[in-house]
């Protein structure tokens, strides 16, 4: 079982932003920006492609409503997506809001952000994701 899937299950804590039947999105504890949040599906598959098609698609739409509620969170320009990551052999994609292509340089030092103030985002972003 990956650190992934005891998250989904409720073993290991997290600071969730949203959730579906198939999906579960919560903020990364190492974050690139303010709201960087990880979506994976709740089945553990290691590597995104291969997810079915028709689990790749529900995962991007999943994704896409996390996307805007992050926006209605963190005014940017845009909120990037990309596919990343060989340390949990979990699918997942990473969301994080931009003002520039380098807030999405995951080489630089990563945020230190208070355990109250990680709380405070994601429930921001469960409230904006649920009144989309």
């Amino acid at each position: 079982m990956t650190i992934f899937s005891k998250i989904v299950a409720g073993e290991i804590p997290s600071y969730k932003c949203a959730e579906n039947e198939e999906f579960y999105a919560f903020l990364d504890i190492n974050p690139v920006t303010k709201g960087h949040t990880l979506v994976i599906p709740k089945r553990e598959v290691d590597y995104f492609f291969d997810l079915t098609d028709e689990e790749l698609s529900r995962m991007i739409v999943f994704a896409k409503r996390v996307a805007r509620a992050i926006e209605k969170v963190f005014p940017c320009k845009k909120v990037g997506l990309t596919v990343l990551g060989l340390d949990v052999p979990h699918a997942h994609v990473h969301l994080a809001p931009l003002q520039s292509e380098i807030d999405m340089d995951f080489g630089k030092k990563k945020l230190k952000v208070e355990p109250s103030e990680m709380q405070d985002i994601a429930a921001r972003i469960m409230r904006a994701f649920q009144g989309a």
